[in-house]
């Protein structure tokens, strides 16, 4: 299979014609099905529906859309990481979970720009489970964790900060006039809560029972959307601090005690061959801690 093909598919995939995909590409449009054709015909699988006017995607075509972009992104990223061999520069991929510590972070390649302008920055938000499995896939040279993670596949180095939990309330919910939130003030509230696994059985520790006894009515993998709901009256949220700015907002945020922290984490893959200007971070990174 050859990336010429791939990208190509990807071209008749985003524009779902036959016509102006060829178009764009600089290419017949009987040469562009008869490509089609034969990728079909290699992978065994229909990735097309086709009508009169447009194709969509069958169920196999979604998924090797998905991983057709992966693999075209690892490419441009290798090439041109290559490119930058011989000078300090290139691409750093970094994956992150919502964290107001991530400000750390920027503050070290912030500081790196500076000596080595060639530097692009690609920062992959999502929660814990995305972003291992584009750290898995390549896609990432860097994931930092919130929270726990079984570290054993991956080299990592422990982060000297944490971010403490709360709840997001609405300021004219009662329970914004409290300083604090105690596990019982939980019971019968209609709760929000991230979705990333682990979170439960972290949660439940400090509740001292299931999760499965309180009032979930909603979930959520960003933040953002989340505060979204509780200004809505859907809930009041389950969250890390700093990552909602409350101020000049009718949101507040109410830390839970006894308080309840989470470590930040930063790993890569064991083996893995950096690119020169992730390993300068990295030594940065190191420097920066120590």
């Amino acid at each position: 299979m050859e990336l010429r093909v791939l990208k190509y598919f990807l071209v008749v995939a985003t524009e779902r014609n036959i016509s102006n995909a060829a178009k764009i590409l600089f290419v017949s449009q009987p040469a562009l099905s008869k490509q089609l054709k034969d990728l079909e015909k290699e992978l065994g699988v229909i990735l097309f529906k086709r009508g009169n006017r447009n194709i969509t995607l069958t169920e196999d075509g979604v998924y090797f859309l998905a991983k057709a972009k992966e693999i075209l992104s690892l490419v441009d990223i290798t090439v041109t990481n290559l490119k930058q061999e011989n000078i300090i520069g290139g691409e750093i991929n970094i994956g992150a979970g919502e964290s107001v510590q991530i400000k750390n972070i920027f503050k070290i390649i912030s500081n790196m720009m500076k000596e080595y302008p060639n530097i692009k920055t690609n920062i992959t938000s999502g929660n814990a489970d995305d972003i291992i499995l584009k750290l898995d896939n390549g896609l990432l040279d860097f994931a930092i964790i919130i929270g726990f993670i079984d570290k054993s596949k991956y080299e990592h180095l422990s982060l000297p900060w944490y971010d403490k939990w709360g709840l997001l309330v609405k300021k004219n919910n009662p329970l914004a006039k409290k300083d604090y939130i105690l596990a019982e003030d939980l019971k019968n509230i209609p709760l929000i809560i991230s979705k990333q696994i682990h979170t439960d059985t972290f949660l439940a520790e400090w509740l001292g029972k299931s999760i499965d006894d309180f009032n979930i009515v909603a979930t959520f993998n960003l933040l953002y959307n989340a505060s979204l709901m509780v200004k809505q009256n859907i809930g009041s949220v389950l969250c890390l601090d700093g990552i909602i700015n409350t101020n000049e907002s009718d949101l507040q945020f109410i830390p839970l005690n006894p308080e309840l922290k989470v470590d930040l984490s930063i790993i890569w893959k064991k083996n893995q061959t950096f690119s020169n200007i992730a390993k300068k971070f990295l030594e940065n990174l190191k420097t920066f801690i120590s």
